[in-house]
């Protein structure tokens, strides 16, 4: 007896005319060529969500270092002197203390300048 792929196949158009769309022209209407835009678009947006963590912490260290420098502190030098004093924050709540609240921001760049 032979198998019969049609509703699997029709399942696997399925999904990809699903994720392609709204997809332009041909690459939402045709599976072979939706196909190809899909697995593209997917690549695309693993690469993006590691890229993101690399972009965030690139803007966290920039918002630290302007709000360092209003201190009268370099990035280098406040990060150095916050090791020194054994104040263990990561860099996201650095910058979100730099952009919410600037006292306390103050008060670690002081024990920093005290450390160094």
């Amino acid at each position: 007896m032979r198998i019969k792929r049609s509703v699997n196949a029709l399942k696997k158009r399925r999904k990809i005319f699903r994720l392609s769309k709204g997809y332009f022209g041909n690459k939402s209407k045709s599976y072979r060529i939706a196909r190809e835009a899909v697995m593209k678009s997917l690549n695309y947006a693993f690469k993006g969500r590691k890229l993101r963590k690399r972009d965030m912490r690139s803007l966290w260290i920039a918002r630290i270092n302007a709000a360092a420098r209003m201190n009268g502190l370099s990035y280098s030098k406040f990060m150095h002197g916050l090791k020194a004093a054994g104040i263990n924050l990561n860099r996201k709540v650095l910058a979100d203390l730099a952009v919410n609240d600037a006292a306390a921001f103050t008060a670690l760049a002081e024990k920093a300048k005290a450390a160094v």
